[in-house]
C-alpha cells in the first residue's frame, strides 16, 4: 500500500486525499492551521471557464465543473455547491470584447447566451434596470458558486471514513530526500514524518513548504480583496458581474462583493480588518446595483493572495528531478478541485498519465535554456 503525505487541507488538497483514498493508498493529510484555512476559505469560488484560456485551460476547468455536477449522484447531495449560472453586462469600451468571448465560448460548446431585461428581471427582481441601461446582458447558465470551507470539510470527511489520517496545526518546512528520492516530510518542529511520495498542496505557501529542499515553481501571486455585507433584504440566487462590482450570495442573506481595481488598492498582508475604506466604497458600489438594501455598512472583509505560477498557468505533476514529489499550483483550484482529485489518482495510484496536463506540468520552469 503507497503512503503518501498530502500537505495543505484546502479544497484541492482534500479532493486529492479523497481520491487517494478511494484508490487504496495510505493517506496522511498534514495542514498548519485548520481544513479550509488557508486560500480556499478567502475566494470569491466562482465555479466557471468563462475567462480561461488557451483552449486546454478552458476544457481543464469545464472538466472540473462536470466533476462538482457529478459529485451529486456519488454523495447524493451537494449542499457545498450552488448553480443557478452567472449574470454579467459591461462597461460600453468592454463590449465588443465581452460579444467576442460570448462567440467564442458558443463555438467550443460553452453554455454561453444573450438575455433581455424581462428575462434579467425574472432571474434578479432585485436588480435595478437603470444599474444596466442598455448593455447587452450576457447569462452562462452552467456557472456556479462554492462553499469551499463546507466542500473541503465534505472531501476529508469522505476521505477520513476509508482510512485517511488528518494532521492540522502541522507545518511542513521541507522535504526529507535521500538519493533523489523524497522519503518523508519535516515539520516545523523538527519532526520527521516518513512517506513514499509527497502531494504538495499548499499553493501559494507550496515553496514555503519545501523549502530549498526540492526544485521551487516560481510563482507570481495577486492580491484578492473582498468584501461581505451583513444580512439584507435581496433575493441574489447566482453570481453577477458588472463594471461597478461583481457580488454572489454567501449565505444567511448575506452578499459577498469583489471588485477587480481594489484589490490594487488594499495591503496584501492580511490584517483584523483590512481595506476599510475600500470595503465601504464596494458595498455603497452595489447600492447602485440593489438600491433596496440601503442603508448598508460592510460587516467583513478579506484579503489573501492568489496562488499563480510566474507564466499564469497552473502546475500539475511530477518535479523533475526528484522522485516521489507531486506539486499541484492552480489559481482555478475551486473549479478544478474535483478534478484534479482524481486526476492525481490516476498519476500516482494508476500511473496513467493524463493528457489535458500536457500544457501544465512544472517541468516547463526546469528546461535548460536554449542557447
Amino acid at each position: 500500500m503507497a503512503n503518501i503525505i498530502v500537505v495543505g487541507a484546502g479544497v484541492v488538497g482534500t479532493s486529492v486525499a479523497y481520491r487517494l483514498a478511494q484508490a487504496g493508498a495510505k493517506v496522511t493529510v498534514i495542514e498548519a492551521t485548520r481544513v479550509g484555512g488557508g486560500t480556499s476559505g478567502i475566494s470569491f469560488a466562482w465555479t466557471n471557464s468563462c475567462n480561461k484560456a488557451p483552449r486546454s485551460y478552458h476544457d481543464l476547468n469545464v472538466a472540473g465543473m462536470q466533476a462538482h455536477a457529478a459529485l451529486k449522484e456519488e454523495f447524493g447531495a451537494t449542499p457545498w455547491w450552488h448553480g443557478g449560472g452567472r449574470i454579467e453586462w459591461k462597461a460600453e469600451a468592454d463590449r465588443e470584447d465581452q460579444r467576442a468571448k460570448v462567440g467564442r465560448l458558443q463555438d467550443w460548446g460553452y453554455a454561453a447566451e444573450w438575455i433581455d431585461r424581462k428575462q434579467l428581471a425574472e432571474l434578479e427582481p432585485d436588480i435595478d434596470p437603470r444599474a444596466v441601461g442598455d448593455a447587452p446582458i450576457a447569462f452562462y447558465p452552467k456557472d456556479g458558486w462554492l462553499d469551499p470551507v463546507v466542500y473541503a470539510h465534505a472531501m476529508m470527511s469522505a476521505a477520513r471514513k476509508l482510512g485517511a489520517a488528518l494532521r492540522i496545526q502541522t507545518k511542513v518546512t521541507g522535504l526529507v530526500v535521500e538519493g533523489g528520492k523524497v522519503k518523508g516530510v519535516r515539520s516545523e518542529s523538527g519532526e520527521v514524518i516518513g512517506a513514499d511520495l509527497v502531494v504538495n498542496c499548499t499553493g501559494r505557501w507550496s515553496n514555503d513548504t519545501i523549502g530549498e529542499t526540492a526544485p521551487n515553481v516560481p510563482l507570481a501571486p495577486t492580491v484578492g480583496f473582498l468584501v461581505f455585507t451583513p444580512p439584507v433584504p435581496a433575493s441574489i440566487q447566482r453570481v453577477v458581474a458588472t463594471p461597478t462590482c461583481d457580488f454572489r450570495p454567501d449565505g444567511a442573506g448575506r452578499l459577498m462583493l469583489h471588485w477587480g481595481p481594489a484589490d490594487a488598492l488594499v495591503n496584501p498582508e492580511i490584517t483584523d480588518r483590512p481595506g476599510t475604506e475600500q470595503a465601504a466604497d464596494l458595498v455603497d458600489r452595489l447600492t447602485k446595483i440593489l438600491p433596496g438594501i440601503a442603508p448598508v455598512k460592510p460587516e467583513a472583509s478579506r484579503v489573501t493572495k492568489r496562488p499563480i505560477p510566474k507564466d499564469g498557468f497552473s502546475a500539475i505533476g511530477p518535479v523533475p528531478g526528484l522522485d516521489g514529489y507531486y506539486v499541484m499550483v492552480t489559481h482555478s483550484g475551486v473549479t478544478l478541485s474535483p478534478a484534479l482529485g482524481a486526476i492525481a489518482a490516476d498519476e500516482i495510484m494508476r500511473g496513467v498519465a493524463r493528457k489535458e496536463l500536457a500544457d501544465f506540468r512544472p517541468e516547463r520552469f526546469f528546461r535548460p535554456a536554449r542557447p
